[in-house]
């Protein structure tokens, strides 16, 4: 397909079916991750979590992203709160301590800070590297039926500490040149930390963002996206949209921004096929009101 860089020949880990929900008192924990920048990721993080609370899913929000765009893009900015999610993680505040309301009823948010930029560092240091965030989210996450991680744009020790909580990660994959670019790579990582920590993580699914019909480049990136991973690829696309681009920088989901717009269409629709998908793995509760 012109215009778009094929996988040549790279053997990638077979998709997986997403493992049950492990009962009903469980939340399915998705890790919103994909090592490129600039491809929708915070975006989806915040607007997909709105749409699951909208839904009537309560739903945490943790931001793992040092530079800390979710947080700011539901009106909390890094450097108004006194407690982050690099705090849980460290051992120094219980994460019930670290957790905020925001202007979606049903939506929490553990909010990075400032201190979450060097946070690596120390936790290099510490035991269980690679399991803090597992083992701060242990009891509290009962409250919630999804627990959504804005990951880094890293594969990173932030990330693997993500991974290894999650039980799928899902991949937003911009329709533009270089999509595909490093998506081996990701899948990889996925793979090996299901074998090494975490054997329930799966897959979730990917997500087209900044999609543009009116583009042969975008069509050709969806083509080939579908071709290559089928079932995965979610049918619900994210648009190009300016509304959706501006909408973080006033502290707002799309979903307060403009309501009856197409990314807010958008994301609700993905939201119902992303809660299709856990029913049909097995053990999601029905909505809350």
């Amino acid at each position: 397909m012109l215009g778009v860089p094929p996988l040549y020949g790279r053997v990638l880990p077979a998709p997986l079916t997403p493992s049950p929900l492990p009962g009903t008192e469980m939340p399915r924990i998705i890790a919103i991750s994909n090592q490129k920048g600039g491809v929708g990721k915070t975006t989806t993080s915040i607007n997909l979590a709105t749409a699951l609370a909208r839904a009537g899913h309560p739903t945490l929000l943790i931001d793992l992203d040092p530079q800390g765009n979710a947080s700011s893009g539901l009106g909390c900015p890094r450097d108004t709160v006194a407690f982050g999610i690099a705090d849980a993680l460290l051992g120094l505040e219980p994460l019930g301590r670290v957790i905020v309301p925001t202007a979606q009823p049903g939506l929490d948010l553990a909010p990075a800070t400032p201190s979450l930029v060097g946070v690596e560092v120390e936790l290099v240091n510490l035991p269980n590297r690679e399991q803090r965030l597992h083992l701060a989210i242990a009891g509290l996450e009962k409250k919630y039926q999804f627990v959504i991680f804005d990951c880094p744009p890293s594969l990173s020790l932030i990330t693997l500490n993500a991974f290894t909580s999650a039980d799928s990660v899902l991949i937003p994959l911009q329709a533009e040149y270089y999509a595909m670019e490093g998506l081996g790579e990701l899948i990889r990582t996925i793979a090996a930390v299901r074998r090494s920590s975490n054997p329930r993580l799966v897959r979730e699914g990917i997500v087209l963002t900044m999609h543009d019909t009116r583009t042969n480049l975008c069509r050709d990136v969806e083509a080939q996206a579908r071709a290559v991973f089928g079932t995965e690829v979610f049918q619900t696309v994210i648009p190009r949209s300016v509304r959706l681009a501006e909408s973080p920088s006033y502290g707002k989901s799309i979903f307060h921004y403009e309501p009856s717009g197409r990314g807010a269409q958008a994301y609700a629709a993905l939201a119902t096929e992303l809660v299709a998908r856990a029913v049909s793995a097995g053990g999601l509760l029905e909505a809350v009101g």
